[in-house]
């Protein structure tokens, strides 16, 4: 690495600190999950395209397994992870600290398992990114709570939380602003956003928030023109912005599906964001529901009140959707295996949601859905990865390797088409530098495309490896963690 530590002594505090809204990222390492406030664009150049195993490695580290995105100091990655055991009493969570000039692993601890996570479909232990203020660690695992670690691998705190009741299992990153670490809860009972002292472990304010069931989506930092930050989530059905300073809801834009997965990407007066819910809440193929009363009615044949999993029956498309064999478990929020007039709701809102990517005003007061909502596009988007907005064009890519881009002043495609070679499903989000788009498969293919409206593919490189985790960039080097390994890769 190429780099003057008097700069980075004179700077440090502002390049760390800072998470104020900046669509280039400028000035800010890869200190959180998809890099400065969650743009996924870096400043970095000559970045290498073509590598793999054996090309353009820098230095590659073995890891043990894990979903989190490596996050960036000027000398050490922070990673977590767990011990490969299948038996879910015999997994261990971990905390992985590595030097970033070498890839050598300096230290590695253990975070205790105090509760039993639900963990479905691909989701992990250790799904969340760490993020650091340029020299701590900060790292949350659902089955234990948030800890602090500094640089040299000591605890500096400890904050036990859960259990959790998350469907797919958490997923969302702790962020850090003001000296506040900010996590969004979304649970199927007791959602809720709290902020923690970096410093001391305490907690600062803590929010309830009603109506928010499983999300796993991780916030991103808005600075208006007058007053205080403010924290976006894309949460249940909604975005909404928070105060930093005391939790209050500021503003929100209603129409998003019912479990969001993406992070928001922005410009200086939108933002654009992506959610995915079941197949049936595309346009032309919403499911018809009736009200509780009607329900209980047509399938209560025990007469207790509830509509229980076991009473399901028939081959309408609502009997199908309430069945055990699909969406039954989503609705059931207490998982008791039955519904009440309030999971019955849900239920119903859920089919009544619609997928899509929306470009949304930043900036309001109360509900704003009316008066913000810029453009939707309601064709097939993806489940988990997040869009990028780089260089003016907002790029998207959906499972199957299809890779669209925007005009996001109009919402208008400007190119649609498959990434060649790269057809699987995505989990990473693609990232932005040195006028380049990557964007990792499942199975660790790797494509590079010319960031253009116009985009091309100028390499396909094969890692040989599962990657869901986001690659992190700075100073000429791409870092990449599969499932087996972190790979270092520059020129």
């Amino acid at each position: 690495m190429h780099r003057r530590v008097f700069f980075f002594a004179l700077v440090f505090a502002f390049c760390f600190q800072s998470d104020a809204l900046h669509p280039a990222g400028a000035g800010q390492e890869w200190n959180r999950f998809r890099g400065p406030n969650g743009t996924g664009v870096a400043t970095a150049a000559n970045l290498p395209v073509e590598f793999g195993p054996g090309n353009n490695v820098v230095w590659k580290t073995p890891l043990p397994p894990g979903h989190s995105s490596p996050v960036l100091t000027p000398t050490r990655i922070f990673l977590t992870a767990h011990t490969k055991e299948q038996d879910k009493e015999k997994y261990r969570l971990l905390v992985v600290c590595v030097d970033r000039r070498s890839g050598k692993t300096l230290w590695q601890r253990e975070v205790p398992r105090v509760h039993e996570g639900r963990l479905q479909n691909v989701n992990g232990p250790a799904s969340p990114s760490p993020v650091t203020d340029g020299a701590n660690a900060y790292v949350f695992f659902q089955e234990f709570g948030m800890m602090a670690f500094d640089a040299d691998g000591n605890e500096k705190w400890r904050l036990p939380m859960g259990p959790f009741n998350i469907f797919y299992g958490f997923g969302a990153s702790p962020i850090l602003v003001d000296e506040k670490l900010i996590l969004p809860v979304d649970q199927d009972l007791g959602s809720h956003l709290i902020a923690i002292d970096k410093n001391t472990g305490k907690t600062q304010w803590k929010v309830a928030r009603p109506g928010v069931i499983s999300g796993y989506s991780t916030p991103t930092i808005y600075q208006p023109k007058t007053g205080p930050k403010q924290v976006m989530i894309p949460e249940s059905f909604q975005l909404s912005a928070y105060s930093v300073e005391d939790g209050k809801r500021i503003w929100w834009v209603r129409g998003l599906p019912c479990e969001m997965k993406s992070v928001a990407s922005y410009d200086n007066e939108y933002l654009y964001i992506n959610g995915w819910g079941f197949p049936q809440n595309q346009p032309g193929r919403h499911v018809p529901t009736v009200t509780f009363e009607e329900g209980r009615k047509r399938y209560d044949k025990d007469n207790d009140g509830l509509v229980a999993k076991e009473e399901i029956s028939g081959s309408d498309a609502m009997d199908k959707m309430l069945g055990p064999n699909y969406g039954f478990d989503a609705f059931d929020l207490d998982r008791n295996g039955k519904l009440n007039a309030d999971e019955w709701q849900v239920f119903r809102s859920m089919m009544a949601a619609e997928n899509g990517l929306l470009a949304i005003r930043l900036g309001g007061q109360g509900d704003v859905t009316d008066s913000a909502v810029r453009w939707r596009y309601q064709r097939p988007v993806p489940q988990v990865p997040s869009t990028l907005l780089y260089q003016g064009i907002l790029y998207m890519v959906n499972d199957s390797g299809i890779l669209i881009s925007f005009d996001p002043a109009t919402g208008n495609v400007l190119k649609q088409g498959r990434l060649q070679g790269a057809i699987d499903k995505y989990f990473a989000s693609p990232v932005g530098a040195d006028g380049k788009v990557w964007l990792c498969s499942q199975d660790g293919t790797v494509s590079v495309v010319a960031a253009k409206g116009e985009w091309e593919t100028l390499a396909v490189n094969r890692l040989d490896d599962e990657v869901f985790a986001t690659p992190a960039i700075a100073d000429g080097r791409i870092y990449v963690r599969t499932r087996s390994m972190l790979y270092c890769f520059g020129k």
